[in-house]
């Protein structure tokens, strides 16, 4: 953290004054993210030990922006002790956006238009960026080839159909697996291949979207990146929407190549297949092997849709062996299970005056935290504060400042996290947090905001805000 902290003041030459990490437990990579504010800047500081992973994720940055792409700008690094310093792009991601702006299959036209942008964006990243990159730099591999494939499939073959209990022939499962890299193989794979192109590596700020997570970068075909995003996990596009948006690329792609569309669409669902087939080895490896339940909760929708795929799309290889395996997941018991507890968990954040009582049970469930914000300094107490909440930027940084509310929170959100992560586990659908102050009104709702803050985005957790002891302040 010392070092972050040290190429913060290097560069803005102003003092850290708040440092609030983004990624707990869920995080995949190991990296950890944590921003950091001062009066006037802010910051994402990264520290990781991949020393390759950072070199490439750097040079990426600036070559994409030398190419004019929308990818944070990179202020300083330290890559003997694996940390670097980027641009803030905000806290919303595509995913978010999406779930913010949906109700089921019916999502609000501010949304697709997001995804309408960030295809049509796509094609500089394969196209234009790919001219003069440095492929030296890619980690672990310059290419989609052969041996990256490899690596997915028995990924997918190990961590997921072993251990969720599918039977299958191996060797002729191998020999499927053979028969798809030599398809795949066959596309044309001389573009940039973004490797991790889904929504939740996508920052949406101030409508427009930027672009993040693309160290695992190499070359490769055109198909697995947009594949990668329309069959997003937990993201669920209808398959309206997804034809919608493949059409938005294909005709923004046929502005920097000479496109022949059925060569491109005969590879496609390969690609498609093939992505799917990674992710559920990630989450079989997370969730399986790992015991982070939470990754599981993605399989429902990767089983969605194979689902699609078996009843539209037919493949212009064999691949019996394989696709008897797909026919076994959506058969099995133990998967089926898994839709099953995919609801999510609702944490119920609560501010409230203790001089008003306890918040009561609306859930039914009882439990949860009480925390007691009154030993915390008070900006009521100030007069400059008095017609504020702890919504306001004033309040925020002065509470920020407070090393006894920094120590607080730290507490807090590892208690909830904890809880969190075994209800998660345990099935449970319900928890509630309350924060309670003397008012209402400063101390409460800026912890159960922090709170809310920090677990937004989580997989598998519905996050609701409530203001109790507001409405008297104009809420």
């Amino acid at each position: 953290m010392d070092v972050l902290k040290e190429l913060f003041e290097q560069h803005f030459h102003s003092p850290v004054g708040r440092v609030q990490p983004l990624q707990g437990e869920l995080g995949g990579s190991g990296r950890k993210i944590i921003r950091l504010a001062s009066e006037q800047f802010s910051a994402i500081g990264i520290l990781y030990d991949v020393r390759e992973e950072n070199v490439a994720f750097l040079e990426f940055s600036r070559h994409f922006r030398r190419h004019g792409l929308p990818v944070p700008e990179i202020y300083a690094e330290d890559l003997g002790h694996g940390a670097y310093l980027e641009e803030d792009l905000g806290d919303t991601t595509l995913f978010e956006f999406l779930s913010k702006n949906r109700a089921g299959e019916n999502i609000a036209p501010e949304a697709v238009e997001a995804y309408r942008k960030v295809v049509a964006v796509l094609p500089r990243f394969q196209i234009e960026a790919d001219r003069d990159l440095n492929y030296r730099v890619c980690y672990p591999r310059s290419s989609f080839d052969r041996q990256s494939m490899a690596w997915d499939l028995n990924y997918f073959k190990y961590y997921f159909l072993r251990l969720a209990a599918i039977p299958f022939n191996e060797q002729a499962l191998e020999d499927d697996f053979a028969r798809l890299t030599k398809f795949l193989l066959s596309a044309d794979r001389n573009y940039f291949l973004y490797r991790d192109f889904q929504s939740r590596n996508v920052m949406l700020r101030d409508g427009q979207p930027f672009f993040l997570d693309y160290q695992g970068g190499r070359r490769g075909a055109l198909q697995y990146d947009i594949a990668s995003l329309l069959y997003d996990g937990k993201a669920d596009l209808p398959p309206e929407l997804r034809q919608q948006l493949l059409d938005r690329y294909l005709g923004t792609l046929a502005g920097f190549i000479k496109l022949e569309r059925e060569v491109f669409m005969q590879h496609y669902y390969a690609y498609v297949y093939v992505r799917i087939m990674q992710a559920l080895g990630a989450y079989g490896f997370r969730g399986f092997y790992e015991h982070k339940a939470h990754f599981l909760q993605s399989v429902p929708y990767a089983l969605k849709s194979l689902r699609w795929l078996h009843h539209n799309v037919k493949l212009p290889i064999p691949l019996p062996t394989l696709l008897d395996a797909f026919k076994s997941m959506l058969g099995s018991e133990k998967l089926q299970s898994l839709a099953c507890e995919s609801e999510n968990l609702t944490v119920r954040i609560l501010s409230f005056s203790f001089h008003r009582g306890l918040p009561t049970d609306e859930t039914g469930h009882g439990g949860g935290f009480v925390f007691d914000a009154r030993s915390l300094p008070n900006p009521g107490r100030e007069e400059r504060f008095k017609t504020l909440t702890g919504k306001d930027a004033p309040v925020i940084d002065y509470l920020n400042q407070q090393e006894s509310v920094r120590q607080f929170l730290a507490s807090v959100m590892s208690l909830v996290e904890a809880s969190v992560s075994n209800y998660q586990r345990r099935g449970f659908k319900s928890l509630t947090v309350s924060f309670g102050c003397t008012t209402g009104q400063h101390r409460s709702v800026y912890l159960a905001e922090q709170l809310a803050s920090r677990l937004r985005g989580r997989n598998g957790v519905d996050v609701v805000v409530r203001h109790r002891d507001l409405e008297d302040f104009g809420e």
